[in-house]
């Protein structure tokens, strides 16, 4: 799933993201995906096309453009075995059979009239096993079983969209016995990161605070032998350390705060 955030201006005319097979300008690489909504016609429209040894193949074309000038939008593009869907601002918008094969895709491109706030790339499928519809988010808050506890090598992966005026962000870890051996905070309000352990106690993540209002964010944790590595974003900011027996009891993943998922996932 590819997301991309962002605005479309007031005087805007039209413009395009293009799933590319390479990033030539000359020559012109083949599009596996054209998705390029047009605004300046009496009737707004989205055009979807491939590009095949530079000539054109025969266009599909939704009316009843989603998409508003002056207006802020969230695109999702979801691709499947045999076609993307692309939803927008929640709502399912198209559907576009592939003519190249995906494999061959390796560069993103967006031109033309679009302001771009943030781009997300989730490989990991955010459906549902066995279900088919758009992710809206999980619930919040969130909670996950770790059955077999924590061990060395397993990483669990959290990714989603930071809410427009946040206050906090909290993920928690909790043992068989309901205890909460540690949690990681983000405190929106000074903008700090913190481990907090089970009696209260305050560890500051001396790293960059890397979650931003209506941005998206990873948070990935690592478990090593009797200790957990955090990355943000895909920057490593620390670790901390609460032995292999501990790790071992853990039981529940649990997540609150001024966030939507769209991935959970160890």
């Amino acid at each position: 799933m590819v997301v991309l955030q962002g605005a479309v201006p007031l005087n805007a005319r039209r413009f395009q993201v293009d799933f590319q097979c390479g990033c030539s300008l000359h020559p012109r690489p083949d599009i596996a995906i054209h998705f390029n909504p047009r605004f300046h016609t009496t009737k707004p429209h989205v055009i979807c096309n491939t590009l095949r040894g530079g000539r054109w193949q025969a266009e599909a074309r939704w009316p009843h453009l989603a998409l508003r000038k002056g207006a802020s939008f969230l695109i999702l593009f979801l691709f499947g075995n045999e076609e993307m869907k692309v939803s927008v601002n929640g709502q399912h918008f198209l559907h576009y059979r592939y003519q190249l094969p995906l494999s061959r895709v390796d560069t993103l491109g967006i031109y033309g009239d679009i302001l771009v706030t943030a781009v997300g790339f989730l490989n990991i499928s955010p459906f549902v096993e066995g279900g088919s519809e758009y992710p809206v988010g999980h619930e919040m808050p969130c909670s996950r079983a770790l059955p077999q506890g924590l061990w060395p090598g397993q990483v669990i992966i959290v990714r989603g969209l930071v809410l427009p005026e946040p206050k906090d962000f909290t993920l928690s870890l909790l043992d068989d016995a309901a205890h909460v051996p540690v949690t990681l905070r983000a405190s929106f309000t000074d903008r700090t990161l913190a481990w907090v352990s089970r009696w209260g106690r305050k560890k500051l993540i001396l790293a960059p605070f890397l979650f931003y209002p209506q941005r998206f964010f990873e948070v990935l944790l690592l478990c090593q032998e009797g200790e957990l590595k955090l990355a943000l974003s895909g920057q490593g900011v620390g670790a901390t350390s609460l032995g292999q027996q501990a790790l071992e009891r853990l039981r529940e993943l649990r997540i609150r705060g001024s966030v939507q998922l769209y991935c959970v996932h160890y």
